[in-house]
């Protein structure tokens, strides 16, 4: 399974990040941007979507308006996936996506072509960084990774 790449038995050897090491900062959040802009396009359309480390999905929810009156609503989450979950040992909300929800991986074309880069670079950027993830969560490190 591809989620079983971010799965590190050791630390990350800073070696398997070239393609990190070679961009800037400045390029590495454009394609962020893009990967970002292309899972809202896909929630937006009640697509979930599968990362690698886990999914985005939109899930029903309500909100309590004035006198008891609830509004239902969808909220966007994130949903680690269960074999990461279980082996960097993490405690997670509990979020169901519903089974219904068809589920899309990232395009790798279609953000490369956004940002007009090659796919290759896209795809390395994306993985590196997850890699990274992986690499943090296994060393208890704190992580902040914000989508607009």
């Amino acid at each position: 399974a591809k989620m079983m790449k971010y799965v590190l038995f050791s630390s990350l050897e800073p070696e398997k990040l070239t393609t990190l090491k070679e961009l800037t900062t400045n390029e590495i959040c454009r394609v962020w941007a893009a990967t970002s802009r292309y899972i809202r396009r896909q929630l937006l359309q009640k697509r979930a979507v599968d990362i690698g480390v886990g999914t985005f999905a939109v899930v029903p929810a309500q909100a309590t308006v004035g006198e008891g009156e609830v509004l239902p609503l969808e909220r966007p989450v994130f949903c680690l996936s269960k074999l990461l979950k279980k082996f960097y040992k993490l405690k997670c909300p509990k979020t169901k996506i519903p089974e219904e929800t068809p589920s899309v991986q990232l395009d790798f074309e279609q953000i490369a072509a956004d940002v007009h880069f090659r796919q290759e670079i896209v795809e390395q950027c994306i993985h590196e960084t997850l890699l990274y993830f992986a690499g943090a969560l296994r060393d208890g490190k704190e992580v902040e990774f914000s989508f607009r």
